[in-house]
């Protein structure tokens, strides 16, 4: 295996820092400029900017937060929301982004893949996959999980890593938020389908999940989102507020009495992968 990356993802809507459950029900956390410069500080190996909202309103709000983001923190930036064509694209490159993801549009137009691949490198290009497990199999979501597609995750992988796609963003649109651990199984089978790094997202709650999908279920790197947002949130709030959140996620009450769950942050979670066995980057 390859040294693992360990990356904060960071849901945006308009100039705020957001995050839900099963990709529903954002609320507000903070400013991502602030959460994003925490995490560089922490050791994050990369960073994942996704505007929500991007392709329900047609556009892309993220290029004065990737400029502003760029200029203090210095480790590669993938953004992804709204992105339709290849200018759109190489706008959010020339504003401090190493890669663009895309899902919608490539699911409406998978030639978006290869043109995007010609224009700027399939290094440079991210296929955003939000898995909705229906059974026998996944589904690819579009919109922010809020619309079907009909493309089966192994099929689609598959043919857009054909056309150019360089790395899979995966997230389980089923384990998103929840804390209760990644989806190893759909993990896996993506990891076996594809050559191209897959990077798995949705269900981190402690360090031992990012471990385990990234040795049970074949992960090249681990993103998560809650699981390193809800610890920080209070401190970097303005004003002292409690930001909204899942508190649920937080306090680790679903299914039970109230237990506070793992509080820790990026340098832990990368300690723990490297007293697993799995190599991190220092």
């Amino acid at each position: 295996m390859l040294t693992a990356r360990v990356i904060p993802v960071l849901h945006v809507k308009g100039p705020n820092l957001v995050k839900g459950v099963h990709l529903e029900g954002l609320r507000v956390l903070g400013q991502p400029e602030a959460f994003a410069k925490h995490y560089y500080e922490q050791g994050a190996d990369e960073l994942v900017f996704l505007d929500t909202v991007a392709s329900l309103y047609g556009r892309n709000t993220l290029e004065e937060i990737v400029r502003r983001v760029a200029d203090q923190v210095f480790i590669p930036l993938t953004v992804g929301g709204g992105i339709r064509t290849v200018a759109d694209a190489q706008r959010l490159l020339r504003c401090g982004a190493d890669k663009v993801a895309v899902n919608t549009a490539a699911v409406c137009r998978p030639e978006l893949l290869r043109e995007m691949a010609e224009a700027v490198g399939c290094q440079a290009v991210v296929l955003y996959v939000e898995a909705k497990n229906r059974g026998e199999w996944w589904e690819c979501l579009t919109d922010n999980a809020r619309e079907s597609s009909g493309w089966e995750v192994l099929a689609w992988v598959k043919e857009a890593v054909a056309l150019g796609a360089g790395e899979i963003l995966l997230c389980s649109v089923d384990r998103d938020g929840t804390g209760d651990g990644y989806d190893l199984d759909l993990t896996r089978r993506v990891s076996d389908a594809v050559s191209v790094p897959v990077v798995a997202l949705g269900g981190a709650g402690r360090p031992e999940h990012c471990l385990d999908v990234l040795r049970e279920g074949k992960a090249d790197a681990v993103a998560a989102a809650s699981l390193f947002h809800y610890p920080i949130a209070n401190e970097l709030n303005a004003g002292g507020e409690s930001p909204e959140g899942n508190t649920e996620f937080l306090e680790g009450r679903r299914g039970g009495a109230p237990q506070r769950r793992w509080r820790g942050g990026v340098r832990q979670v990368k300690e723990a992968i490297a007293k697993g066995g799995v190599p991190t980057r220092r």
